[in-house]
């Protein structure tokens, strides 16, 4: 693994690893009363075009690190919109 891809793993991890807590407290409370629901539907949409993204430039770091970050976000955007 070059450098380079060790860089790419290690800001896939940071940012994943943010997400977490957010996640386990909205799935722990199913309180989203404080989330923007445009945010949270963009956020998931971006999220989603960058692991298309790098699933066509064959990127491991950009596929680990957004399809985990799809999957926390979008779980997050269904909380959302099922109990506002």
């Amino acid at each position: 693994m070059s450098g380079t891809e060790l860089l790419g793993f290690a800001a896939a991890i940071l940012t994943t690893v943010c997400w977490l807590p957010q996640a386990i407290k909205t799935i722990r409370t199913k309180d989203t009363t404080s989330l923007s629901l445009l945010t949270q539907g963009a956020l998931t949409l971006g999220v989603g075009l960058w692991l298309v993204y790098g699933i066509l430039v064959d990127s491991p770091p950009i596929i680990f690190a957004n399809g985990t970050n799809f999957v926390l976000v979008a779980l997050i955007l269904a909380l959302k919109v099922r109990y506002g």
